[in-house]
């Protein structure tokens, strides 16, 4: 019974308040209402000094919130198959198939740079996205170093291609590091570059190992304070950063001719290779390329860009949520076990967001062939089309 008055007396006073609320707002033309004073009677009220007005408190502006299920809601299978893909950009009918494609992205290699100006370049990345449904990602691999794609040519710097963060680190620490990557950066975004393919975040520490000039030649830690500086740095000039080559290159040999196999166990990787990533993706990076490595104490049957297995440590045990990105399909390592469009297929199946590929007219009608056919789920489609988009809302491609 005394809750129930209680209740009673709590439902009177908020009728209460919302009564005197509504006299409030109803006052200004009813002077003539019981308790409230004629125009003749209020002028002969005495005059009491009023209170200063305070100023009314500014409602904070927040930025509305991506709605990517809406995005979504409009587009055709074949447009959600499209956006996986970060195709070469081709010598020809580049236009076109970004249309015939609805391709995610373009990635530009030494060829769309050598015999153009930087005036000719970004007039036709203007071309692709005016010729894009959905504004595309356009990569580069600029790393620097032994890999430049736009700055060894002197029409885009004039001094040449940039050297290796190694070789700046080495020279003027990481202060000049970061002073070398705003300069690179302003470079691509002049061009309309938005997303390069670095930094890379490999632990190799034998000389004679594919990735040793690649990497930065520090301990794991300071690596992983270069990620994370580096791709904020990136961010800055709303170019994406992707760190490479998950879960770590190591000493391995080269998958672009071959398979590489890693034996090391897993307590090896995470005291690690497996740092520099941990470090970035608690910083906030949004996006991570898989190598074609096997890497054996995680999956000893597929290699890690097919790798569910892989996959599943990437976001369940380091919690990464962003775009996972396989390193080329075409690359021997891969082609060799399973053909081009195998390969694709496996990679969908895997987790992998967004695919690189070379040869993406045959695996662009392979994903959409098992779409169709119900070996890759919509719902694992929609779960990479959705985060193939976020990202490009955070890098301020779709408004």
């Amino acid at each position: 019974m005394k809750r129930f008055f209680a209740f009673l007396l709590v439902l009177l006073m908020l009728f209460s308040a919302c009564a005197a609320e509504q006299s409030a707002e109803g006052s200004t033309d009813n002077s003539s209402e019981a308790g409230v004073p004629s125009q003749n009677e209020a002028e002969q009220l005495p005059i009491e000094p009023s209170e200063p007005e305070q100023p009314e408190e500014q409602e904070e502006i927040t930025e509305p919130e991506f709605d990517v299920c809406a995005i979504m809601e409009n587009m055709s299978t074949e447009e959600k198959a499209g956006q996986l893909f970060l195709a070469r950009c081709p010598d020809s009918d580049a236009l076109s198939d970004v249309y015939e494609y609805h391709l995610g992205g373009y990635i530009l290699f030494s060829r769309d740079f050598k015999d153009s100006t930087p005036e000719e370049v970004a007039e036709r990345i203007t071309e692709y996205q005016s010729a894009a449904k959905i504004p595309m990602l356009i990569a580069v691999d600029e790393e620097c170093g032994t890999v430049t794609r736009v700055s060894r040519y002197t029409q885009f710097r004039q001094q040449g291609g940039f050297a290796s963060p190694r070789y700046y680190y080495n020279k003027g620490g990481m202060d000049l590091v970061i002073e070398k990557e705003n300069e690179k950066c302003a470079l691509l975004q002049s061009l309309g570059i938005n997303v390069n393919m670095a930094p890379v975040c490999d632990i190799t520490t034998d000389k004679s190992a594919f990735m040793y000039e690649r990497s930065l030649g520090q301990s794991p830690e300071e690596t992983g304070r270069f990620a994370v500086a580096v791709t904020s740095v990136m961010a800055e000039y709303g170019i994406g950063g992707v760190l490479k080559h998950f879960p770590g290159y190591g000493n391995n040999r080269d998958t672009h001719t071959g398979i590489a196999i890693d034996n090391r166990s897993l307590s090896e990787l995470e005291s690690a290779d497996l740092v520099p990533f941990r470090m970035a993706i608690e910083s906030g990076c949004s996006a991570i390329l898989i190598s074609h490595t096997f890497v054996n104490c995680l999956d000893t049957e597929y290699p890690a860009s097919l790798s569910e297995k892989v996959h599943d440590y990437l976001r369940s045990e380091m919690g990464f949520d962003g775009v996972a990105v396989t390193d080329d399909l075409v690359m021997e390592a891969i082609t060799d076990l399973y053909g081009a469009e195998e390969a694709a297929v496996l990679a969908v199946l895997a987790g992998n967001d967004l695919l690189c590929s070379s040869e993406y007219k045959i695996q662009y009608a392979a994903v959409l062939n098992a779409v169709e056919s119900g070996r890759i789920s919509m719902e694992l489609l929609d779960e990479a089309v959705a985060r193939v988009l976020i990202w490009k809302y955070n890098i301020g491609l779709i408004n």
